[in-house]
């Protein structure tokens, strides 16, 4: 049987984070005219620095100096009282026995508060990667490769499930399986290619299954 290693995106794929990150924002800048979901929908799966750089365009200023340290702690506070994991996704872990791990955008200190908040961290133990360990952010796939190695997996025996366009661009570019998750009531902008589209975690398991019934075994 061909064993695979599932590599997870964090923020919007197992933890619904992506409005408190944004909520954050808005709170801090009140001078945007934007919903969170526009917010979501601009900024998804993006490192903090180049979101920071087109805020500052926007509203053609200069963010203080001490903004990122005020909005990461702001972040930290939602998650700590509102995080939540997505809908079905302690129900599809528990019924995905392959090997696993996480590889975030996010520092560390942020994947372990979500990951113990959320109540997923028994699922992962250490297998957490952050790009901050490797200096490279998605859409580069070096943090997937990365992940990929420390698991002792080829990129080609690895599933990465992911929700935003730069994290699919970044197992593409990895040479690894893509399925994207597209929550109930949205859309991808990709055109139709190799990857798995799917909005359901309870899916997640049967294909994963079908995925590996399909599949060569790599030697």
């Amino acid at each position: 049987m061909t064993t695979i290693c599932v590599i997870f995106d964090l923020d919007g794929t197992l933890v619904d984070s992506e409005g408190l990150c944004n909520q954050a924002f808005l709170e801090l800048l009140p001078q945007l005219n934007d919903t969170v979901e526009s917010m979501i929908q601009r900024y998804r799966g993006k490192k903090l620095a180049p979101i920071l750089a087109d805020l500052e365009s926007r509203l053609c200023q200069n963010l203080p100096d001490t903004f990122e340290q005020h909005y990461r702690q702001r972040v930290a506070e939602l998650f700590f009282h509102e995080l939540k994991p997505m809908p079905g996704v302690i129900e599809m872990l528990e019924a995905t026995s392959f090997p696993k791990c996480i590889a975030s955008s996010g520092p560390l200190l942020k994947i372990r508060q979500a990951l113990q908040v959320s109540g997923l961290a028994p699922y992962f133990g250490d297998s957490i990667f952050s790009s901050y360990e490797v200096g490279s952010w998605k859409p580069e796939p070096a943090i997937f490769q990365y992940a990929a190695k420390a698991m002792g997996f080829m990129p080609g025996q690895c599933v990465v499930i992911e929700d935003s366009e730069v994290g699919m661009e970044a197992a593409a570019a990895a040479g690894m399986k893509a399925f994207q998750y597209v929550r109930e009531g949205e859309t991808s902008s990709r055109r139709p290619g190799d990857e798995v589209l799917f909005d359901d975690m309870l899916q997640l398991p049967k294909l994963l299954a079908h995925f590996v019934s399909t599949t060569q075994p790599i030697p």
